[in-house]
């Protein structure tokens, strides 16, 4: 498939796209007149990428992390070496702080509107505490 397919399947512009691609996120041919046809498989691999990026890794990172997770599936593949492991560890483990502190300020805020609210207890939280860290 083109760019534009790719583009239009994933909800990522064609900008993002290349960008995955110089960053060796992603892999395309190039037909003989210089597009480039990526294979249906891109549409999981873009999809895995957006996932860790919103995560909060970096392009290094996920180049690191690719080869270790099969696209279809987004389940491990064994080839994660120690290093790989000990340093998605520690990416865990900041996302895990991130999240406490996450939870430690909308429970501030929750209490400062309910104050300015006037105690009536809506802070809007749809039933979703902050997950543990």
């Amino acid at each position: 498939m083109r760019i534009g397919e790719l583009a239009r399947r994933t909800g990522v512009s064609e900008r993002s796209l290349r960008y995955y691609e110089k960053q060796g996120l992603l892999a395309a041919e190039r037909t003989p007149g210089g597009h480039r046809e990526y294979a249906d498989s891109a549409v999981d691999r873009v999809i895995r990428i957006q996932e860790l990026f919103a995560a909060g890794l970096c392009s290094a990172k996920i180049v690191q992390l690719l080869p270790c997770i099969r696209d279809t599936d987004g389940g491990p593949a064994a080839t994660a070496t120690p290093f790989l492991v000990d340093q998605l560890t520690a990416e865990r483990d900041r996302i895990n702080r991130m999240i406490t502190d996450l939870v430690r300020s909308r429970d501030v805020l929750d209490e400062v509107i309910d104050a300015a609210s006037g105690g009536t207890g809506d802070t809007g939280d749809m039933g979703g505490e902050g997950a543990a860290a």
